[in-house]
This record gives C-alpha cells, sequence and structure tokens, in this order.
C-alpha cells in the first residue's frame, strides 16, 4: 500500500527521469568527444582504436582478430567508461561544494583524475600491455581527458544542478 501523495511520487519520477536524461545526453557527449580527440589527436583507425580498448578485457590477440565483434566491444566498453565516469561526477557534485568554486580548474583536475585513475590503476589491471612511462604521450593522453572528459562533463552537469537550484547561479 502506498501511502505518498501522487504528487509527490510523481516528482521524485519526474527528477530521476530528468537525471538520466543528462547523464545519458553527457555521457554520450564526452564519450563522442574523447573519441574524436583520440581518431585526431592520434590519427588512428577508429576500427583499430576499439579493438585496442576491447584487448583490455579481451587480450590482443583475440581483439585484433576477432572480427567487428571486437570493434563493437571496444564501443561498448568505451561508452560504457565515459558514462561511468559521468556518473561519478553526477552523484559526487552535489556533495563536495569545493568542486563548484571555479567550474573550469574542476573540469581540469577532473580530467587530470580520470588520467591517473585510468593510466594508474584500470590499463595495469586490465590485459593491456603497458610501457614505460612518456611525459609526451602522458602530456598528449591527458590533454585529450581534460578538454573532451573533464571539462565537458564539469560544465555540463554544473549547469544542470544550477538549473535545478541546488547551485547558486554564479557559482
Amino acid at each position: 500500500m502506498n501511502l505518498e501523495q501522487p504528487h509527490v511520487t510523481n516528482r521524485r519520477t519526474n527528477v530521476a527521469r530528468n537525471a538520466l536524461k543528462i547523464i545519458i545526453f553527457v555521457g554520450l557527449v564526452v564519450g563522442t568527444l574523447d573519441m574524436l580527440g583520440a581518431i585526431i589527436v592520434y590519427q588512428a583507425d577508429p576500427a583499430r582504436m576499439f579493438r585496442f580498448i576491447a584487448s583490455g578485457a579481451f587480450g590482443a590477440g583475440t581483439a585484433f582478430s576477432g572480427g567487428a565483434i571486437m570493434v563493437v566491444w571496444g564501443i561498448v566498453f568505451h561508452y560504457t567508461i565515459a558514462f561511468a565516469w559521468t556518473i561519478v561526477f553526477f552523484f559526487v557534485y552535489p556533495w563536495l561544494p569545493i568542486l563548484w568554486k571555479n567550474k573550469y580548474i574542476t573540469g581540469v583536475l577532473y580530467g587530470i583524475f580520470i588520467w591517473v585513475i585510468m593510466n594508474m590503476v584500470v590499463i595495469p589491471l586490465s590485459a593491456i600491455a603497458s610501457g614505460p612511462f612518456d611525459l609526451t604521450s602522458a602530456t598528449i593522453g591527458a590533454s585529450i581527458l581534460i578538454v573532451a572528459v573533464g571539462l565537458p562533463i564539469s560544465l555540463l552537469i554544473h549547469r544542470y544542478y544550477t538549473r535545478k537550484g541546488i547551485l547558486r547561479a554564479n557559482s
């Protein structure tokens, strides 16, 4: 038996629906920007790039000889990771007022944070063989994540929470 008023339930449903919409939108935007950034900067063949991503789970031998299904798996993994970073930021942002101080610095720092976690934790735990640290490669990779992922996530989610009245408009 539901003791809540119907308008309260509808409001919660609308809030959840709006949150889901912004998470999907931002996840698709940053996943696409990150992919385009890597393709442009590294002049990468998209199919090869997605096979490389798939190799993290399936190993290089299977990923690079597995045909189109490995490209699909690479796309799935790529966007899953983009959505994961979006979801983390979406739920942490309203609870850490320090993030509201400057949405641009927050975006830059989030991009760097993502690079660190992906390159120091996720990739070493995957089947991708990692080579020695290279400052130039690290700078390029972090720059792509700052511009294509960290900043868009910070700016779009800041705008979402500001419009919802959770943050002050001038935050």
